[in-house]
């Protein structure tokens, strides 16, 4: 059987003996230290010992993760990232049927999803005392003071998600193109209300709907926000159904970025997401982060889109090849950055996939 390689858009290699070349799709990848997820019976196989000897003359440091049921539960998610976690791996590779394959893709998408943000912020996730700090910038736009926004651009943990095949896919499914390019945004760390602090949330459009923006944008859940007391993703659709007759009601001179609601608060929809959950959602989509009045409950999420790539726009890829290499925030009143300069003393440029690589503007699509 002869060996074939596609993209369209997931790469796939197939053919015969095609678990030699998985040193290589490691070093396309950057991995250097995968953890391999398979089932318990096929550990013991000798297919997986040849794949772990082999990986292992190659100069991987491999390391295997066998406890995975024949219908895997969160436990064994769970489970799976904690391993990776403490065994410092950079990569997963799933082998077997689809309860190995789930999982290996769970954990893939998991791991190290967190722990970064709450590492940035200078915040310990189990110690509320750490959690109230007084904000290091000032931030220009009011509406977003005190709402968690996390001034982090280009962590390898963001980066990792952006070059997710799946994150990339749905936003192909979109655009119906597969030449895009990734926005490069931030993340939010939304803690519960504290005594002393109002935040009752507010409802924006990042676009003015009159300009009929062709676009869509995007969060991805870090943490699990099924409580709808807990700060997450709000909308009202109805407004979004609704804003031509709405707007004849308002006056000429209304805020074309926040509408007021009155009248709409029963409108307002609270959107429960689980951690891993992407959320897509046009930009004509009146929209915003809710305020979390829940008992010890984070929202954790990270921003993101794609957009179809603009290649000839060079100024455009400059910038964005800048921001990546040397972790430097996007310009406008909306993002004040770090005063600290964290991103650039105290973390690297992160490593990007082919598929990344594509995604920034480092490399064409064609």
């Amino acid at each position: 059987m002869e060996k074939y390689n596609w993209n369209y858009p997931t790469t796939m290699w197939v053919g015969e003996n095609r678990i030699k070349d998985l040193s290589l799709a490691c070093k396309n990848l950057n991995i250097s230290k995968p953890l391999l997820v398979t089932d318990n019976n096929l550990s013991k196989s000798n297919i997986v010992k040849n794949i772990l000897s082999k990986l292992k003359s190659d100069n991987f440091l491999v390391e295997s993760f066998s406890d995975v049921e024949g219908n895997p539960t969160g436990t064994d998610v769970k489970n799976g990232v904690s391993y990776y976690k403490k065994k410092q791996c950079d990569g997963v590779i799933a082998l077997g049927g689809g309860s190995a394959l789930d999982v290996g893709k769970a954990i893939a998408f998991m791991s190290g999803q967190t722990l970064p943000i709450w590492e940035f912020e200078d915040k310990d996730p189990n110690d509320q005392k750490t959690w109230y700090t007084a904000p290091r910038a000032t931030m220009e736009m009011k509406e977003l003071a005190g709402t968690g926004m996390v001034e982090v651009y280009n962590s390898q943990m963001l980066w990792n998600n952006r070059q997710n095949q799946k994150v990339y896919d749905a936003f192909v499914d979109i655009w119906g193109t597969e030449k895009l390019w990734v926005t490069i945004d931030r993340a939010n760390l939304n803690l519960p209300i504290r005594p002393g602090f109002k935040y009752d949330g507010f409802i924006h459009w990042d676009y003015d709907p009159d300009t009929k923006p062709q676009n869509v944008q995007g969060v991805i859940a870090l943490s699990d926000q099924k409580d709808k007391n807990m700060g997450g993703f709000q909308c009202i659709p109805w407004l979004y159904q609704n804003y031509e007759r709405w707007k004849l009601t308002q006056p000429q001179d209304r805020n074309r970025f926040q509408p007021d609601i009155t009248g709409l608060e029963d409108k307002i929809e609270k959107v429960a997401l689980e951690a891993g959950d992407l959320l897509i959602f046009n930009s004509l989509l009146a929209h915003g982060i809710r305020p979390n009045r829940s008992e010890g409950k984070v929202r954790i999420a990270q921003y993101i889109s794609m957009m179809p790539a603009e290649e000839d726009n060079e100024s455009l890829k400059k910038w964005r090849i800048h921001s990546w290499k040397n972790r430097i925030a996007p310009e406008g009143y909306a993002f004040p950055g770090d005063p600290r300069n964290w991103e650039q003393t105290k973390y690297k440029t992160a490593k990007l996939s082919p598929l990344g690589k594509k995604l920034l503007g480092l490399t064409p699509w064609n």
